[in-house]
């Protein structure tokens, strides 16, 4: 599957420049879902990505986000540098979209992703010491959830001037 990213002024290479380059700066992101009695609820998830801009996040599936998400799939994340300095040149994501768990293959292709992106994971997984077993089995309480963006706000000063905030819409193929 494809995907375009749209916005009316800037070419799409660019715009994918951006949110793949903060994409890798980054490895935490803060994620955003609503509760059942509609309120807002925040949470930290180390995230990895495919080609196709679907984000993958390892999650314990008792948290609230995991049953906020259960009863409503929409989710926002902001992804930056948070040691980035007011006055100079900063760089980051919102995106906004739908999360949901993730089933069969694409429960592999996520364990791949974060594997690749994560290394230590790939190794308690693997059970190689007693301390990484007594991880490997708190994290198989943990389930991938993928959220796949329709919007993303890009900040990216260095690249598209000072205050500059473009949104642009994902179109998937």
């Amino acid at each position: 599957m494809g995907i375009r990213i749209v916005h009316p002024f800037v070419p799409p290479a660019r715009l994918r420049a951006s949110i793949i380059r903060t994409l890798r700066e980054n490895s935490l992101c803060s994620l955003a879902t609503v509760t059942p009695r509609a309120r807002a609820h925040v949470s930290t998830a180390y995230f990895c990505w495919s080609p196709d801009l679907q984000l993958y996040f390892l999650i314990d599936i008792l948290s609230v986000h995991c049953r906020n998400l259960r009863t409503n799939p929409s989710m926002a994340l902001a992804i930056y540098r948070s040691n980035q300095r007011w006055g100079k040149p900063d760089r980051g994501l919102q995106l906004f979209g739908n999360c949901v768990k993730t089933r069969g293959l694409e429960t592999l292709r996520a364990g791949r992703l974060y594997a690749k992106r994560f290394p230590s994971y790939a190794e308690w997984m693997q059970e190689v010491t007693p301390k990484e077993g007594l991880l490997a089995e708190r994290l198989r309480t943990y389930h991938f959830y993928r959220f796949q963006p329709r919007e993303i706000k890009i900040l990216d000063e260095w690249q598209f001037g000072g205050g500059v905030v473009v949104t642009a819409r994902v179109v998937r193929e």
